[in-house]
């Protein structure tokens, strides 16, 4: 790949709303060429045996099962309800 240029590193910068001096253009340009070419390095590496991953450990879902139980019966759930109506929870409007 050729290297970044001074425009591209201005274009960049634009569209990310940053102001940018010269000064900080001319160092921005010569570190993104340095992550570029350090990023090309990852090219010359044989690949071909090497099977696609998702995440380098091995992790596993350590969540239970999602297996349905019995919960608490209405009655009990309305019991500390503050206000309730025909068996339902009753909260003050947010509406007008």
């Amino acid at each position: 790949m050729s290297e970044i240029s001074k425009e591209q590193v201005k274009h960049v910068a634009h569209l990310a709303r940053l102001a940018l001096t010269d000064e900080e253009v001319e160092k921005m340009t010569q570190q993104l060429g340095d992550i570029i070419n350090y990023a090309e390095l990852l090219n010359e590496l044989d690949t071909d045996n090497v099977e696609p991953t998702t995440h380098v450990l091995d992790l596993k879902n350590v969540m239970r099962k999602d297996e349905p139980k019995k919960w608490i019966e209405k009655e009990d759930a309305l019991k500390n309800a503050p206000d309730q109506k025909n068996g339902h929870f009753r909260v003050p409007s947010i509406l007008e």
